[in-house]
């Protein structure tokens, strides 16, 4: 089972997020462990103590906890769940709250071993835009004081396609990235979610992007330098040197059970789905009164089918060809039999192996890709794109 641990607080809200986060107010955090341990105790007990492949504190901004607090949640999740021995345990954190020697060796005495650190961009002008709490030059420092104090996993986030970046700006922020030689590289594109400060501000400004072409060979140029340079792209946002993938997000997208603590956390065990209250007080009910859960939901056979499909189909091994049949009854290519031609001819898709996978052209557009596969109308479909 994966263990996914929901640290709820930012220093500020940045303009793009649309994950649930607050600004803590005086004594919040401090409830917050307290809660989250008696939650960690719930669970160990309903499940028995069940064996955790991987732990990911994430968020909301985990680095904000002061060390007692972050030690009190290391030592529930020890008590209450068993942890095999080379387990993976990663931390999310911003640059700004990590810039701290003594920090960074606690975090390494509490076992966690791989570190996610949210730089986002090497530009000072673009974090603005972004309303993210740190600068440049903090991104570039940390990476440097995490390997100092003895972090051999180092992931860095990137966003691309940013109001007035360029195809030359991002090529550039790589490969200055690149020789941080962080372990691993999350390069997300940015989405603008309904309700965020980022997206309202679209309706009222020009916010500059940059051409179709230009966003997709952003992708496209991107992944093709990255794996020049030894990061194999294995999911449609993520390349890793060898031997360093995320297994916790990999867990996600082989459809393994996980549980999730903390406000907003959702869990997915044994086809059963419940997602924890949002606000920290409807969180504290839930959690003293001993609900955490009742508001599950079972996961259908048509559920299940999309998801397996949506979460392989994101990853380069693919979906394999057996295991669809196995779950859904029918073969993959018969049922999508025209959509699959479609995609082949357009070298969207391969097949191979016994398994299907998106082509570097098909991660680029994998959600008209999917939005084909999933049409409640068949007869309508989004018209496919030009890789």
């Amino acid at each position: 089972m994966l263990l996914y641990v929901h640290v709820p607080f930012c220093r500020r809200k940045c303009t793009y997020c649309a994950f649930h986060s607050v600004i803590p107010k005086a004594g919040d955090m401090e409830r917050y462990a307290g809660l989250l341990r008696k939650e960690a105790e719930h669970w160990g007990r309903a499940l028995k103590r069940p064996t955790v492949t991987s732990v990911y504190l994430g968020g909301g901004t985990p680095s904000l906890l002061e060390l007692p607090m972050l030690a009190s949640v290391v030592s529930a999740i020890r008590r209450n769940f068993a942890l095999k021995p080379d387990l993976e345990f990663t931390m999310e954190a911003n640059p700004d709250s990590i810039m701290d020697m003594s920090y960074l060796y606690a975090m390494r005495e509490m076992g966690i071993n791989r570190l996610s650190i949210g730089v986002q961009s090497l530009h000072d002008n673009y974090l603005k835009t972004l309303g993210r709490p740190h600068t440049a030059d903090q991104a570039r420092g940390v990476v440097r004081l995490a390997r100092d104090c003895g972090f051999t996993n180092i992931s860095v986030d990137l966003i691309w396609g940013l109001p007035k970046q360029r195809l030359y700006t991002w090529m550039k922020e790589l490969r200055e990235v690149v020789l941080m030689r962080p372990d691993h590289l999350s390069c997300y594109g940015l989405t603008l979610e309904p309700g965020t400060p980022l997206e309202e501000l679209s309706h009222k400004v020009d916010m500059e992007m940059a051409p179709d072409d230009d966003m997709a060979k952003m992708f496209l140029y991107g992944a093709e330098f990255l794996e020049s340079e030894g990061y194999l792209q294995y999911e449609i946002s993520n390349f890793a040197r060898m031997g360093y993938t995320s297994r916790h997000n990999q867990g996600y997208w082989e459809g393994k059970n996980y549980l999730g603590l903390g406000p907003a956390a959702v869990s997915t065990i044994k086809h059963s789905r419940w997602e924890n209250p949002h606000d920290l007080n409807d969180y504290a009910k839930a959690v003293d009164s001993g609900k955490l859960g009742r508001n599950r939901e079972e996961l259908d056979l048509r559920t299940r089918v999309r998801e397996m499909v949506m979460l392989r189909l994101r990853t380069s091994k693919g979906l394999n060809l057996a295991s669809y049949q196995k779950l859904a009854g029918v073969s993959f290519t018969k049922e999508f039999g025209p959509l699959v031609r479609a995609l082949r001819q357009n070298e969207l898709i391969r097949i191979t192996g016994g398994y299907i996978r998106l082509s570097k052209a098909g991660m680029l557009v994998s959600d008209t890709i999917l939005a084909n596969l999933f049409s409640d109308e068949p007869s309508a479909p989004h018209p496919l794109p030009s890789p």
